[in-house]
């Protein structure tokens, strides 16, 4: 085999080689279906409105008959691109809603559970411990028979 292949080979020294092709796990998870259909069609609008407001910014330059109707069709286009944007995020929220609960509690959930019973057990233990200053017998009240 030669260098570049990976068959499981060993190097001379007898340690495994690293492979061309190494399958490393995603940073991110991949989007939901619905999203990502909602995401492409936003960006191709996108970039279609772009593209006919530069046409219609230069066609304005040259003082061409085309110039208006294309930069009416880029006004149209900026407001199809502002609603693919909108579908995108409310799609996502949609889908959030929908699918997006886990129902079993993280370790996080369960650390705060277990700091707010802690909490609550001191406060207990401190209402059940008494006052917490000491009574004085020459305060101030002490003619009046109140510590």
């Amino acid at each position: 085999m030669n260098r570049y292949q990976d068959g499981g080979a060993e190097d001379a020294v007898g340690g495994n080689r690293r492979g061309l092709w190494v399958e490393e796990p995603a940073r991110r998870r991949r989007m939901p279906d619905p999203v990502r259909a909602s995401a492409v069609r936003a960006v191709l609008i996108v970039s279609l409105t772009l593209i006919q407001a530069t046409v219609g910014f230069f066609l304005t330059l040259t003082g061409s008959w085309l110039a208006f109707p294309m930069v009416l069709g880029a006004v149209a286009g900026t407001i199809v691109a502002t609603w693919g944007v909108l579908d995108v995020w409310i799609t996502r929220q949609m889908w959030n809603q929908r699918y997006g609960v886990v129902s079993e509690p993280s370790s996080t959930a369960r650390r705060r559970r277990r700091e707010e019973r802690r909490a609550a057990k001191a406060a207990r233990a401190e209402r059940k411990a008494g006052p917490a200053r000491i009574p004085r017998e020459d305060g101030p009240l002490a003619a009046f028979g109140r510590r």
